[in-house]
């Protein structure tokens, strides 16, 4: 009864129904579809990426996406100009549906999905749609057909090692050993599993007995994990090559691999599947990585070479590496310090420890070198209002030999506490929904005054996505990150929406005397870290998408999800990073703990540019953050290329060594050493469930160099003329705190001619700048002197010049006429950034003839932030005058900028629009190249979609 074996695939089976439908409004539907949509591609029940969809001329379809993760998709097809509803939430549906006419191409239209992956393609024919058979035989031993198939119900003519596959034979479909939601799709009544979730921790080999090639192909069916340790190996007898090997492709649903064996006829082989993944997870409420297994079903030959429609290739698997080896965990602080591995010269110390400091969320250094630390104990879950529990403590090394001796609690009774500056008077939080300011004694180290609530309206709906990493920026205003999954509308309270501002991945900014905030700049996905480089220009840190970002003012940057507020946004500015610290093209969560030798993993916490003294020159202006997963701390240098940087990676500093490692942020001191604080968690992701997480561990550390050497300060003691001289002291922390100082006690003319010398006549321009950033925090500069500053020598000056300027959003006409002149004829690609950036805060009425000369400007083409920069400038001038922004994108030399303004004038919807677009195609339609191609086909399918 062995003798051969009929393999049936219907192809419509697992994910399209050819039997009639109705949808909702009694449509009646032919044929349906049903894809999961991810990053990696779109899946069709029966496994296959990607698969192509076939369909009969003249049948009307219902293509359905079910989201596969935390992620905007949608689904579109090319020809028929059609797209879905968006869709955010995991779980979440979208479908179209349309008549099928003719070959088609279906992708995700969300800005950079197709490029990742996710197209495929829509066969329509004439004929029927038939189901596809594919036959095949059973190898023979001995005149017998071989158990390949495990359809005896044993491991009959299978020998196995260790304990992975011993109890792995399944009969139901989910089965006991996988999550219910994993279909694994089998035929006959068993498969084999070495483990599933249930015990995905046993390692083990299934080896086949030797049998003869007696086809040129074979057949077999492989899910399970895409891992170098869960494979199927072919190997020949007797020398026990490997002749073929492939692992599962991260999903659970069985596919069908085709092997050539025509190399091997008449020779024997033989099968050997193989678990060595231990399925060991360091997340401690997820108990094992679920693909650490693998699935194997029904080895058959053939004659000819089968064709399946669900056929898993080697080209679909980006195969992981083992684990990353991480030797600690649960260490004291003591060893914890003595587990890390520093470059040599340096060493790590534990500055304080449990119970001493407990949950140290965010913290910041004062003038006198003191630690503000928050303890977060509220987190993850805020507490009713009046009802928190963190609080601020005080810790100070007294005398130098690196451990926080002093300890004072400044503050108790706070919620939900992310971020934390001091100055300016007082001491800033973060707490959401909440920005706040308390009053302080810093002479008593007591509050002087209540708590201030200067912004309400801070989301909390991700709680570690809330405002974090206050920082003094170096005009004086008080910047912060933001995370996307948190919604925040911030205003004053009691304010309208009109008079609030939506915020939910980005970077924003608070002033301190003029009460006045903004979004700096829009997008990314959860920053928890920036820092500001020797020139001024700010860094961020990320997650889950690429880490590094040059922050640039105004700027619209690249979103792990959801929509930029300004629907004509078209495209965002991508990260500034050469690299990831993941490893694989299966996206950024399937690389944790799994990406050493690329730095560790997608999760990154801190940002700190190192501008101290002592360390050596190498480390200065590179920008260090902490990689959660990957317990390392990463480091990256930034080069400067055309408008902005192209950020390399470079060696990590150091492996911390320890999976419970959870550094949140690290800041340098006046002695150049760094402290970093230590949530200490053996769970490293964000839960809402607060017992997932530690409540009684935390660290503070302290990295030194051999050349740092302790000092004892107070800037607050120094004189005007002292804070005026420490803008020249090569530790920046000086620099800042001293501004910082210089800020708070205002205006004053002694100050002001000191710190314009230095802006005149010190060669460093680092140095002219922080004079440049002293005048205007302490409002020393007239409008003619800014504007005589616009023609400065340098570009960095001319650069920053600009966004000072434009900070009250109004300019002169004089200063205008200096923009347009600038525009036209400076050479540096800095400062036409900044000047563009400074056009997007002045009226669009006023942005004209500068957007005009910017957009010529051939050598800025390929720039990685001047077109969408430019673009973000010109988007606003089609509601003004349809028919001048159209003959400017005309003149525009960046790519997709009349494509863009076309598509932005057909969303006016209007008939001077509509009659604008038709003579533009009209003028196109004679010039026959691929540009004036890519425009008519923009033109065609913009005014389609405005008419629907």
């Amino acid at each position: 009864m062995y003798a051969s074996r009929l393999l049936i695939f219907i192809y419509c089976a697992f994910f399209c129904l050819s039997l009639p439908s109705f949808s909702q409004d009694s449509e009646k539907i032919d044929r349906e579809f049903t894809l999961e949509a991810t990053m990696l591609g779109y899946f069709a029940p029966d496994g296959a990426k990607n698969p192509t969809l076939r369909a009969k001329k003249g049948e009307r379809i219902r293509l359905k996406i079910v989201n596969g993760e935390l992620m905007t998709h949608d689904i579109a097809l090319e020809k028929l100009a059609l797209k879905s509803k968006t869709i955010l939430d995991k779980g979440a549906t979208a479908t179209l549906v349309f008549t099928a006419q003719e070959n088609d191409i279906y992708y995700c239209s969300v800005p950079g999905h197709r490029a990742a992956g996710m197209v495929g393609k829509l066969e329509v024919s004439e004929n029927d749609v038939t189901a596809k058979v594919v036959t095949g035989q059973i190898p023979q031993k001995n005149g017998q057909p071989l158990n390949l198939n495990f359809e005896t119900g044993t491991l009959q003519d299978w020998a196995a090692t260790g304990d992975a596959f011993t109890s792995g034979l399944i009969s139901a479909d989910p089965s006991p050993l996988h999550e219910k939601e994993m279909r694994i799709g089998f035929d006959g009544k068993f498969f084999v599993s070495s483990g599933g979730i249930t015990n995905a921790k046993q390692i083990g080999t299934l080896t086949s007995v030797p049998f003869t090639v007696t086809q040129p192909y074979a057949s077999f069916k492989v899910s399970g994990g895409a891992l170098q340790d869960t494979r199927v190996e072919i190997r020949q007898t007797g020398s026990d090559v490997v002749i073929f090997s492939i692992t599962g492709q991260g999903r659970a649903t069985l596919q069908p691999v085709v092997v050539d064996l025509q190399a091997y006829l008449n020779k024997d082989i033989y099968i050997k599947l193989i678990d060595n993944e231990t399925g060991i997870s360091q997340i401690p409420y997820i108990p094992h990585d679920k693909w650490a297994h693998l699935n194997f079903d029904e080895f058959l030959f053939h004659s000819t070479r089968p064709e399946f429609p669900n056929e898993l290739k080697q080209s679909d698997i980006v195969i992981l590496p083992p684990l990353d080896p991480v030797v600690n965990a649960g260490l004291s602080g003591v060893k914890a310090a003595a587990a890390m591995t520093p470059p040599q010269g340096f060493k790590v110390s534990l500055a304080a420890a449990e119970p001493d400091v407990v949950r140290p969320i965010c913290f910041t250094i004062d003038y006198r070198g003191r630690l503000w630390v928050v303890e977060g104990h509220t987190y993850p879950v805020p507490a009713p209002e009046g009802q928190g529990r963190d609080r601020i403590l005080i810790l100070e090394d007294t005398n130098g030999d690196g451990t926080l001796d002093s300890r004072k609690v400044f503050m108790e009774g706070l919620n939900l506490v992310s971020g934390i500056e001091v100055g300016m008077g007082g001491v800033w939080l973060g707490a959401a929904p909440y920005l706040l300011f308390v009053p302080a004694d810093f002479k008593n180290d007591k509050p002087a005054g209540p708590v201030q609530k200067l912004l309400d309206g801070w989301g909390m709906q991700d709680t570690h996505e809330t405002l974090n990493s206050l920082r003094w920026g170096p005009d004086g205003w008080l910047y912060g990150t933001h995370g996307v999954f948190t919604h925040s509308n911030v205003g004053k309270p009691g304010a309208p929406d009109s008079e609030r501002t939506k915020i939910n991945a980005g970077v924003w900014r608070y002033h301190p005397t003029a009460h006045t905030f903004e979004v700096f700049a829009e997008g990314t996905s959860n920053p928890w870290g920036i820092d500001f480089n020797d020139y001024g220009h700010a860094f961020i840190t990320a997650c889950v998408i690429p880490h590094m970002y040059h922050i640039i003012h105004n700027a619209r940057y690249q979103r792990q999800a959801g929509k930029h507020f300004n629907p004509y946004t078209y495209d965002d500015i991508k990260t500034a990073g050469d690299h990831v610290h993941w490893i694989g093209e299966r996206g950024p969560h399937a690389g944790n703990f799994r990406s050493g030798p690329k730095g560790g993993g997608h999760a990154h916490a801190g940002a700190m540019v190192y501008l101290g003294h002592t360390w050596p020159a190498e480390y200065r202006n590179d920008i260090f953050m902490n990689n959660i997963n990957g317990a390392r701390f990463n480091r990256d240098h930034p080069e400067r290329a055309g408008s902005g940087y192209v950020v390399r990676h470079r060696d990590d500093f150091m492996a911390m060594n320890d999976t419970w490692s959870q550094w949140l942020n690290f800041k340098y001191d006046a002695s150049g050493s760094v402290f970093a604080i230590d949530w200490y968690d053996k769970n490293q992701c964000h839960s809402s469930n607060p017992d997932v997480h530690d409540k009684t561990m935390g660290r503070i550390f302290k990295i030194t160099h051999e050349n740092d050497k302790w000092v004892k300060v107070d800037l607050s003691k120094a004189s005007d003329k002292e804070l005026v001289n420490y803008q020249l002291h090569p530790n920046e922390w000086y620099v800042r705190q001293a501004r910082t100082l210089l800020q708070e006690r205002g205006s004053n003319k002694k100050v002001h001619k000191a710190l314009k010398e230095i802006l005149a006549n010190n060669p460093d321009v680092t140095r002219k700048l922080r004079a440049l950033w002293a005048l205007h925090v302490t409002k020393g500069l007239t409008q003619p002197e800014m504007i005589a500053l616009l023609s400065h020598e340098n570009e960095y000056v001319r650069s920053w010049t600009l966004q000072l300027m434009t900070e009250g959003k109004t300019i002169s006409d004089e200063t205008l006429k200096q923009f347009i002149t600038m525009a036209k004829n400076d050479t540096s690609p800095l400062v036409r950034l900044y000047l563009t950036s400074a056009l997007l805060r002045i009226a669009p009425t006023q942005r004209w003839e500068a957007v005009e000369a910017l957009v010529q400007k051939t050598t800025d083409k390929g720039d990685h932030n001047m077109p969408l920069m430019l673009w973000y400038a010109a988007e606003p001038l089609a509601a003004i005058d349809a028919k001048r922004a159209l003959a400017l994108a005309e003149k525009s030399v960046m790519d997709k900028h009349l494509e863009f303004m076309v598509r932005r004038v057909s969303a006016l919807n209007t008939d001077e629009s509509r009659s604008l677009l038709t003579n533009l195609k009209s003028r196109l339609e004679k010039e026959h190249n691929h540009q004036s191609h890519e425009v008519i086909m923009a033109i065609d399918e913009s005014m389609k979609s405005v008419k629907k």
